[in-house]
């Protein structure tokens, strides 16, 4: 018994890494799966392996932020196994560059398929649930690379965080209906990742699995929180975002509020607030200037865990 026996779930960006992971532990747990991906052989070789091990899956091919593939990802779930139960968002790419550096398209084409990306699927999935009047859930695919910002990261970043602002509203929006919202922000190591790191860390992670231990950030370590929460175990958890590697599963608290100024009841003259606004630095140890929030992970790929 699986935690998603007689369940269906689509999974986007499935062909490769952390969605390939999601794909096959969700049909290890007994889901049929529809495998969303933009390369057709990367998509049918996932599909496939679910089925030779037993499981039932199809590929729907195609970009995940056109209108009519992520409608298409739904509607093969209905037409093929008679349901929907759980949508994963995960498909995304990488232009990583500083802001001065970025161009119009690597703007637009990260935003695209990183927002829209997950839009137009948990659309088309919620609209589903809301007419067949079932419940439902999503899975969304944030990063702390928009949680806590990182340094050449400005449109991926800021897609991330966007994702993460989108969960908390379809939770909100969905839960009349028992439809629940989550984000993971993953840390692993996938092609998009891997080639970054330097020699001697890959050829010591490689001796490393050689050796039988525990790889913490293999992409595959995300797949079970995200099988958790596409199951009806996981029902009470709605609008939070969570950080996966590893054997680490943590929770991140959205931007709260923790010092305040006043000013008597007036408006505020700019002049005043010289000097006052620091009382907000002083009173929560908030640095005032920039600052590398990425250092205040629990676990980054080159510091090691």
């Amino acid at each position: 018994m699986g935690l998603l026996d007689g369940t269906v779930v689509v999974v986007t960006g499935a062909g490769r890494g952390i969605g390939r992971g999601e794909a096959l532990e969700c049909a290890a747990q007994g889901a049929a799966v529809v495998v969303g991906e933009f390369d057709p052989d990367a998509g049918k070789a996932v599909a496939d392996e679910i089925t030779a091990a037993g499981g039932r899956a199809v590929a729907v091919i195609g970009d995940v932020a056109d209108t009519a593939v992520a409608d298409s990802l739904v509607a093969t779930a209905v037409s093929e196994f008679g349901a929907l139960d759980a949508l994963v968002n995960n498909a995304g790419i990488l232009r990583d560059r500083t802001v001065a550096k970025l161009s119009d398209e690597e703007w637009d084409d990260v935003i695209r398929v990183h927002l829209r990306g997950h839009f137009l699927p948990t659309r088309a999935a919620v609209r589903y649930w809301k007419e067949a009047k079932r419940p439902g859930h999503v899975v969304h695919t944030a990063s702390t690379s928009g949680l806590l910002g990182n340094f050449g990261q400005a449109n991926y970043g800021a897609a991330k965080a966007g994702i993460a602002a989108f969960s908390t509203i379809v939770a909100m929006e969905g839960a009349r209906g028992g439809i629940t919202s989550n984000a993971i922000a993953p840390t692993a190591l996938t092609r998009m990742t891997l080639d970054l790191m330097p020699e001697e860390f890959r050829v010591e992670r490689e001796a490393s699995i050689a050796r039988g231990e525990f790889d913490f950030f293999a992409p595959e370590n995300v797949a079970p929180l995200v099988a958790f929460l596409c199951s009806d175990a996981s029902s009470h958890i709605s609008g939070k975002v969570f950080g996966v590697q590893g054997d680490s599963v943590e929770i991140f608290q959205p931007f709260t509020s923790v010092a305040e100024i006043r000013n008597d009841g007036k408006r505020w003259d700019p002049e005043d607030l010289p000097g006052r606004i620091d009382e907000l630095f002083d009173a929560t140890g908030v640095q005032a200037g920039p600052e590398n929030m990425m250092e205040r992970m629990r676990y980054q790929i080159l510091a090691g865990h």
